[in-house]
């Protein structure tokens, strides 16, 4: 299979691309620059230069694709509700230029999107407010496509996608703390997080272009409920920094802009992602990651 992917020399992206190049499928990455046409090169992919805002680029490479793997996005949070819109346009783009075909979409989202205080399940819709965290609206595009008749579906993302060259919202995490000289959670820190090894979450995505039905939504998720006052303790032992609480008005002040995911509480499970894709996650789990991966030798800290 030809399969078109945005985000492709991201983080995640670049290990989706080695993941699909492996099981024999060609990979057309979008690149945006000269640096990122260069590591999709030496990866074995072809190159469809653009962006996320270069809608045109994202129906060619979708055109000239037999499905797409759509991981892009601009992790801009000053201007979150503009990249959470030029994100939605994307998703719409893609699909309109793969109606009328069998060709799959997968689209990211995230796990803490779905209900945060209940254990999130494949089955759950969001319920959150779309004004309040507005990329609650990508999923809904690509629920509407399928609804239209596409073989779109959703991976929802752990909050830590994990792993040597992290630099998601641990490394935020290890930062802060080296700022603060202090390693904080909120409260009694039992409210928990959902995590990944990078490679696992490549393999779902994978399974998810090959099997994966129209309308559904997987969960990459591997550890389902990971108290972030272990996280917490886990940075303090990699940085020798002490671990303290904070309170909800300390914690703003603490963790700034991030003071939200700090604080909340989003398990889920991925037991239907398992049974209906027999995907198996077999790296790492975060704290191990966090205990004897490269967090805090360089390879991952900001």
């Amino acid at each position: 299979m030809r399969v078109f992917v945005t985000g492709s020399t991201g983080f995640v992206g670049s290990a989706v691309v080695q993941e699909l190049i492996s099981h024999d499928h060609q990979v057309l990455g979008l690149a945006r620059n000269e640096a990122g046409a260069k590591s999709l090169a030496e990866a074995g992919a072809e190159i469809q230069r653009g962006d996320l805002q270069d809608l045109d680029s994202l129906r060619a490479g979708a055109g000239a694709s037999d499905g797409v793997l759509h991981l892009g996005f601009i992790h801009d949070f000053s201007r979150f509700k503009e990249v959470c819109e030029i994100d939605r346009l994307a998703i719409e783009a893609i699909a309109a230029e793969l109606a009328g075909s069998d060709r799959p979409l997968i689209v990211t989202s995230g796990t803490a999107l779905v209900k945060p205080g209940f254990l999130a399940t494949e089955e759950d819709e969001s319920t959150i407010d779309p004004s309040a965290f507005p990329r609650v609206l990508s999923e809904r595009a690509t629920v509407a496509a399928a609804e239209k008749g596409l073989r779109a579906s959703i991976v929802r993302l752990s909050p830590s996608v994990h792993g040597d060259g992290d630099h998601g919202f641990v490394p935020i995490l290890i930062a802060l703390a080296r700022e603060k000289g202090v390693s904080a959670y909120v409260g009694e820190g039992l409210n928990r997080w959902t995590a990944v090894h990078r490679l696992d979450s490549a393999q779902l995505y994978r399974l998810a272009l090959e099997k994966g039905a129209a309308g559904a939504r997987y969960h990459g998720v591997a550890e389902e409920g990971i108290p972030f006052r272990e996280i917490a303790e886990a940075i303090g032992r990699g940085l020798n920094l002490p671990v303290v609480s904070k309170s909800p008005e300390e914690a703003a002040e603490h963790f700034g802009w991030f003071a939200h995911f700090a604080a909340i509480d989003c398990p889920a499970s991925s037991e239907l992602t398992r049974e209906r894709l027999g995907w198996n996650p077999t790296h790492v789990g975060l704290i191990a990651d966090l205990d004897h991966g490269t967090y805090f030798t360089g390879g991952n800290s900001r």
